[in-house]
């Protein structure tokens, strides 16, 4: 359904830093009533400081039950409600599958999976009280095409991807919209935060969108009612050609890692002659 976002009153995940941050500010500016939920309290008096309309903070960790039941409580206190639900928060790491310890893998999970879906689960008795509730997951091209060196962050949203359109299903019975943005690189410190980066190739987040950009075109989606937008030409043409041509994906991929390891092949194939 359409949307009015004044007036609103919109939880953000992750509201700290990068698209978080900039959702808040964008949010409170168009007349929305925000409250922004992050671990650092610093980080989140200086979002107040600096926004143009009504930000509420709770500090808070979306990967803690006490902490989920907090920001419901804050919702509830702050706003007098919920009307939107934006999980935002997630972490990355870069490296190949094989060389990572399995711990890596479930903090990610931890928080892009569970801290999604447990957020969303405490969330959703006043969301179904709210007004064109709607639920804003934050994902990424990765869900739509594993990216190699992310196996773990791609397939973290890919779950979130199947979470999405199971319960957009379940939830219009409720009158609540999901709603998956999928952003390419994205100009925020995502990279420098990451658990860990040991891709022998780091893709440069600072070539990609502004995480203002990303903010507003993501609020205008939950203004219109889309169900999924996927940002940036180059993103959109790697998921159409990933759906009709898997297999030049594939095969396109692999050529690149081969290449990048060439000198590992060599040496392997040496021994076993």
């Amino acid at each position: 359904m359409r949307r009015e976002l004044r007036g609103l009153r919109i939880l953000i995940t992750g509201a700290s830093q990068g698209i978080g941050r900039a959702m808040a500010l964008e949010a409170a500016r168009r007349g929305a009533i925000v409250l922004a939920a992050a671990r650092s309290a610093e980080l989140l008096d200086e979002l107040v400081r600096e926004a143009s309309g009504v930000i509420h903070t709770v500090v808070a960790d979306v990967t803690s039950a006490a902490d989920r039941e907090k920001m419901v409580e804050a919702a509830r206190e702050k706003m007098g409600g919920l009307d939107v639900l934006i999980n935002n928060a997630g972490i990355g790491a870069t490296g190949h599958f094989a060389d990572a310890a399995p711990d890596r893998l479930r903090k990610i999970f931890e928080v892009n999976v569970f801290g999604t879906t447990e957020t969303t689960r405490v969330c959703l008795p006043l969301l179904r009280q709210g007004r064109t509730p709607a639920i804003l997951n934050i994902s990424s091209i990765a869900a739509r095409c594993g990216i190699p060196a992310r196996s773990e962050y791609s397939a973290s949203k890919f779950a979130i991807q199947g979470f999405s359109e199971a319960i957009r299903a379940e939830l219009a019975k409720d009158g609540i919209d999901v709603l998956l943005v999928n952003p390419g690189l994205t100009q925020t410190n995502f990279s420098k935060n990451m658990l860990e980066q040991k891709a022998k190739i780091q893709m440069d987040h600072m070539r990609g969108m502004t995480a203002e950009e990303v903010a507003r075109r993501s609020l205008d989606a939950l203004a219109r009612g889309s169900r999924e937008v996927t940002f940036t030409f180059k993103g959109r043409l790697l998921v159409l050609v990933n759906r009709f041509m898997p297999w030049l994906v594939s095969f396109v991929t692999k050529r690149k890692v081969r290449k990048l390891f060439a000198d590992e092949r060599a040496a392997r194939l040496a021994k076993t002659t």
